[in-house]
């Protein structure tokens, strides 16, 4: 079924049909794969950027599962995002190596120095992989150590409009 417009990203018909004619082509390219599904789900949210709705009913519709099925593990997984990613993020380490060098007030500064800015995503990670350097985060994808909330800003100040 065809929307006018689409209710998880707001684009209209051609291109719902083209996104969805995106879908169906990646999940027909995996299908056969174990574990199609996230291998699936991967594929779309790396090339789309997310996994709405629709995306949920195309990718039942191929793998010949339910809707259900594919909804539960997409909510399931914290990585995969079913709206647009904002502009920025921010995934601040919250294990207990940078626990112990002062993470906690660090991601709370974050939360309060971005907090209502839909632009800006702070989000808590649970391992970089850097615990030498703690406390870490990933600003934009870029992994950075010893992070304060002076040096978090001071990475993040171009973001400052």
């Amino acid at each position: 079924m065809t929307r006018a417009t689409s209710p998880d990203h707001g684009m209209g018909t051609g291109l719902d049909l083209e996104r969805t004619g995106t879908v169906r082509r990646l999940a027909e390219q995996h299908a056969s794969e174990r574990g199609a599904l996230m291998v699936v789900l991967h594929a779309v949210q790396s090339e789309l950027g997310h996994i709405g709705r629709s995306d949920v009913e195309a990718i039942a519709d191929v793998l010949n599962l339910s809707r259900a099925d594919v909804h539960g593990v997409v909510s399931f997984y914290k990585d995969f995002r079913t709206e647009p990613s904002p502009e920025h993020t921010v995934h601040l380490c919250r294990a207990e190596a940078c626990q112990s060098v002062g993470a906690e007030a660090l991601y709370v500064d974050a939360r309060r120095a971005f907090a209502g800015r839909d632009d800006v995503e702070v989000d808590e990670v649970f391992c970089l992989g850097n615990c030498a350097l703690g406390p870490s985060g990933m600003i934009d994808g870029r992994l950075h150590g010893r992070l304060s909330s002076e040096r978090l800003l001071g990475l993040t100040e171009e973001w400052v409009r």
